[in-house]
């Protein structure tokens, strides 16, 4: 599907963002880390019952997981995260977001690595309307 670049960064979950972060976004894309993958591949298409989108431009930021049927952001900190600049920077992010009515909840690498169940029903109770979960078959 071709966009018009003026079409394209008028819609509204993009909340204004310009064509450069639009590519350094789909660059992210290629580049995830193993804790980013492991988790998209839980929560893509629509697997916890709404869409979400992964290294999603908003604003001035890159989200690394954003639902746009939610308002959620969902970021994945690894070890850099725990100095104290990065902290000021996140706090300030998540308040800037926070203006535009979206959450940001966040999970560092090792959760995800050694609880990737717990995030991801961290994540669905996130959600406005947490999905019922899906009937087991006989046998499971």
């Amino acid at each position: 599907m071709i966009y018009r670049r003026s079409l394209r960064l008028s819609f509204p979950f993009y909340y204004n963002v310009d064509a450069f972060l639009l590519r350094l976004a789909r660059e992210q894309r290629k580049n995830m880390t193993p804790a980013e993958k492991k988790l998209w591949q839980r929560i893509r298409g629509m697997r916890l019952g709404m869409k979400f989108r992964r290294q999603h431009p908003i604003n001035r930021f890159i989200a690394d997981f954003y639902c746009h049927e939610a308002r959620l952001v969902v970021e994945i900190d690894g070890g850099y995260h725990d100095e104290e600049e990065q902290q000021k920077y996140d706090a300030g992010r998540t308040k800037e977001l926070e203006e535009f009515d979206i959450r940001v909840i966040r999970f560092t690498n090792a959760e995800v690595e050694e609880n990737l169940a717990g995030v991801v029903m961290r994540i669905k109770n996130s959600l406005p309307h947490p999905p019922a979960p899906s009937p087991q078959r006989e046998g499971e």
